[in-house]
């Protein structure tokens, strides 16, 4: 079952990455995130 959950996190870790990847630089500042803040935001979207 651990498998089944790690795969399910990095799925969840890439598309959280890959949407706010696509968003515009004045987007992700309303937001509150910087484009640097990405991979931590998606990070913590999965509880890490």
């Amino acid at each position: 079952m651990n498998v089944a959950r790690s795969f399910n996190n990095w799925r969840k870790y890439r598309q959280t990455v890959a949407e706010l990847g696509r968003m515009s630089a004045r987007e992700l500042d309303d937001l509150g995130i910087g484009r640097g803040d990405i991979r931590n935001v998606a990070r913590a979207a999965i509880g890490r």
